[in-house]
């Protein structure tokens, strides 16, 4: 870390004036001379700062990795385990300061600060495809690249402790192409950023005399200034535009102009929410007279505002919790739900429904607690395994044998095979034998060629012995090892392994494989944490595959296989699967205006309670796990060229995000009910980022909006009982109230209105969405032909019919609960979410 620091101080900063400016030709006026130095000090002190937060960004980069954000806690013992023996003194002073406090707070609170924005701008191409907040173990290729390039005692992991890959999906990196990159190296290209370009404003003279009259001649001054300031800079700078607004608010409260400070303050929704005075504008509103409410009433801008603060001060009142927690063991029994709080607490899994489970295999049918020496008896030997895992001394020769991304999560003890003796080893994706005597590599099987696995015994004296035999499609011949004491617990890992690749490649979803993973690394810490006559059964109370194989066989479909292409969670960082609201695909562009980085296209997300989620849609990989859009659910989503995504709540407020910073900035305040639609004017692309943009309430009120002012053009009100949604097409705005659609003219006068016939309105609707893409497709709602309930739960289908026969041409099944949402992609792919019971997102081609 002080090398990178000292290599880009030697290498970018220019501390000496004179040296910098000694090739210019000398400036003979005074003012251009302050002029050149005044830019050559901002220069330098940007250099400065953003060294020194890259600095600051490698000493604490890990310490995100650490920290478990439902319960605030932070696994200080866990993290100063990965840090160099040389460094701990460091952190250990640093970690009790009142600083690193506050540090902690800004990171549990998701804070986008300057620290969390340089931190995602310089991950490591592995990290960024990695799914966010998801601990996982290192690679053996990234324990080896680590042992290459350690000077002192390098530890062999820096992630010592973050035990369990915790349902999350592994990825596939090349090494080759993204080398590993060490704490201390970053990207240059964080630090070539140019400064942001300084913009002065200058304030008027003071009076001499400090007179109430000369006071208030000067505040009047200063509010000209300011608007002559906002006049000029217009819509080309939203976040200049809004600390304009903010100035100029602070000074008319200043001048009891209480009605054109709230104005002031209400153009902050529109430029950058993050700087709007919450409680000042509360004030300014409760302490406004009986005539400037009535003012303010009929001033639109302010009427909402008004109803904003009032609806917010009705809501019970909800104190931010700044708490930070230091994980410890528990010292008493645990119920159910403690049980799931401590294990949550402890990052050793998320996922309720495993929990459970773990809980059921931790105590017995005479007990409803799991025991704390029998909690802590697990832990340590999760922590242990994991350890012993990661310490095993491959060669390279050995490692070059694995796939990119692979890790070693079981190593058996020394026995005797089939293939010789030595220890089996177990990856996410394989089975092999490391030999004795020359360490070496045999492949025994990969999960996925499976046939058979069972156990065999033979008798010995008095006794049989127990071995495991695996039937593969690859070898004629049987492998077999006499696993002694291990051979029932390697069965039920092996078998859980070989169903969740087989799921797994079944439902083209890889979080099978990696839920598997995480069920036999609980398995062999249950094993290990209680008596040997009880083990194996409590054991296989956490088998959940190959009880789904074998108990509930279910057979996909040919049409399915075929269309199905990928699946994806978005609920993955969640505790439990939540519903896929609304799908939004935004495409990328070759070159974004901002800077030279190639912008991929995204896939946005909406799941219940205001969070959004944003994947790469090239790689499906998480890039955002949480955007929060308020507390209600968002109802539709909409983009805007490159720049905005536009979504619709059911508070009320369309929510803005920029899709450069991934944040909320911006709201539109101008709905009073549930924002059911929206819609962009495709038609006339002479205006270019000036699009004309449509929503809707439930309430029939439509408004049409400047996408570059954000300001309200036109306001239409049609009657019905419920506008469910708008939709632009050919130059017609076309409007469904749930039992007919509506085309209105440009001007929002309705031109003729498409009624469904009696005999169809008091029928049960199955259908949930559609879209168009040539062919109509149709998500269901809980239906099948087999009486809509199959193995237990809702099942719900894909129809795809053809354009012009309305004849459907394929059933496609993916869902075990109603499919709630569809969008394509460039009319490539198209893509189903679906409710909480299943939560994921199908990709079909």
């Amino acid at each position: 870390m002080k090398r990178c620091f000292a290599f880009h101080r030697s290498r970018s900063l220019q501390i000496h004036f004179d040296l910098d400016q000694y090739h210019s030709a000398s400036c003979m006026d005074i003012n251009e001379q302050r002029a050149h130095r005044r830019a050559w000090q901002h220069k330098l002190n940007h250099e400065i700062q953003k060294i020194s937060l890259q600095l600051l960004v490698s000493i604490f980069r890990d310490v995100c990795s650490h920290l478990n954000y439902e319960h605030r806690v932070f696994h200080s013992e866990e993290f100063l385990k990965t840090r160099e023996p040389d460094e701990l003194l460091f952190y250990k002073v640093v970690l009790d300061t009142h600083i690193f406090h506050s540090f902690l707070r800004d990171r549990l609170n998701k804070k986008m600060d300057y620290f969390a924005r340089m931190e995602l701008s310089t991950r490591a191409e592995m990290q960024k495809r990695s799914v966010v907040g998801v601990p996982r173990r290192p690679t053996m290729q990234e324990i080896l690249t680590r042992r290459k390039s350690s000077v002192v005692g390098n530890k062999l992991s820096k992630r010592l402790g973050m035990s369990l890959p915790n349902l999350g999906g592994y990825q596939v990196i090349s090494f080759e192409k993204n080398p590993l990159l060490t704490r201390g190296i970053m990207s240059d290209s964080a630090l070539k950023t140019p400064p942001d370009p300084v913009k002065v404003f200058k304030l008027p003279e003071f009076p001499v005399f400090l007179s109430s009259h000369s006071v208030q001649a000067y505040y009047s001054e200063l509010i000209q200034l300011l608007g002559n300031a906002i006049f000029s800079v217009q819509t080309e700078n939203s976040s200049l535009l809004a600390r304009f607004y903010y100035l100029r608010g602070f000074i008319n409260t200043l001048c009891s102009r209480r009605l054109d400070a709230l104005s002031d303050f209400q153009s902050l929704n529109k430029t950058d929410t993050a700087i709007f005075p919450t409680h000042l504008v509360t004030w300014l509103v409760d302490s406004l007279h009986q005539d400037e409410l009535q003012q303010a009433q009929k001033r639109p801008e302010l009427k909402s505002l008004l109803f904003k603060i009032k609806t917010d001060n009705e809501k019970p009142a909800v104190r931010t919790d700044n708490r930070i927690k230091k994980f410890k063991l528990p010292q008493t029994p645990l119920d159910q739900d403690e049980f799931v709080r401590c294990i949550q607490e402890c990052g050793v899994v998320k996922d309720v429904a495993t929990i459970s489970r773990l809980f059921d295999a931790l105590t017995n049918e005479q007990h409803t607690k799991v025991d704390p020496k029998v909690f802590r008896t697990f832990y340590t030997f999760l922590k242990e395994t994991e350890a012993e895992a990661q310490n095993v001394n491959l060669l390279s020769e050995v490692v070059s044998r694995l796939d990119d991304g692979e890790c070693v999560y079981k190593l058996s003890s020394r026995v005797k095979t089939s293939y010789g003796v030595g220890k089996i080893a177990m990856t996410q994706k394989r089975l092999f034998l490391l030999t004795e005597g020359q360490p070496g590599f045999l492949e025994i099987v990969k999960f996925r060629d499976i046939q058979e696995v069972k156990m065999a015994s033979a008798p010995f004296l008095l006794v049989r012995i127990l071995s495991l035999r695996i039937k593969t499609f690859s070898r004629p011949e049987l492998f077999e090892a006499n696993l002694k004491m291990e051979t029932e617990l390697w069965n039920l890992i092996i078998k859980e392994m070989w169903a969740g690749r087989k799921m797994g490649d079944q439902d083209k979803d890889p979080q099978c494989m990696t839920q598997a993973l995480t069920n036999v690394l609980l398995m062999d810490a249950v094993v290990g944490c209680l008596n040997p006559h009880r083990s194996i059964s409590a054991a296989s109370k956490l088998v959940y595959f190959d009880k789904i194989l074998h108990e509930v066989h279910t057979v996909v479909p040919s049409t399915t296989s075929e269309t199905l292409k990928h699946k994806i969670n978005p609920s993955l960082d969640l505790a439990e699967p939540q519903t896929v609201c609304v799908l939004l695909y935004t495409p990328g562009q070759l070159q974004d205006k901002k800077s030279p980085v190639v912008m991929n296209p995204k896939l946005w997300v909406a799941l219940s309670d205001g969070r959004v989620v944003v994947f790469d849609a090239a790689s499906w990989s998480m890039l955002q796990d949480c955007i929060q859009t308020g507390e209600l659910q968002v109802t539709c989503m909409m983009g805007l060229v490159h720049d905005q995504v536009w979504m619709g709540s059911q508070d009320s407020v369309i929510y803005i995000i920029d899709t450069h910073s991934m944040s909320c900035n911006k709201q539109l305040t101008e709905h009073r009910h549930e924002v059911t639609g929206l819609s962009v004017d495709t038609t006339d692309h002479s205006k270019g980022s000036r699009q004309l943009a449509y929503s809707c309430s439930c309430d029939g009120t439509i408004l049409q909006w400047d996408s570059a002012t954000l300001k309200v053009k036109r306001q239409f009100h049609l009657s019905c009982d419920r506008l469910s949604s708008i939709r632009f097409y050919d130059g017609i705005l076309w409007c469904c109230c749930g039992d007919s659609i509506v085309e209105l003219k440009k001007c929002g006068t309705p031109q003729r209105r498409i009624e469904l016939p009696d005999d169809l309105r008091c029928m049960p609707s199955y259908f949930s969405c559609f879209i168009v893409v040539p062919e109509i497709w149709v998500g269901c709602r809980g239906w099948s032909r087999v009486g809509g309930l199959c193995d237990g739960q809702l099942k719900s289908l894909v129809l795809v019919l053809d354009l012009d026969s309305l004849t459907v041409t394929k059933e496609l099944l993916a869902h075990s609960d109603s499919i709630q949402t569809l969008c394509s992609a460039e009319d490539r792919y198209v893509l189903s979410g679906s409710a909480r019971r299943d939560g994921k997102i199908a990709i079909w081609q």
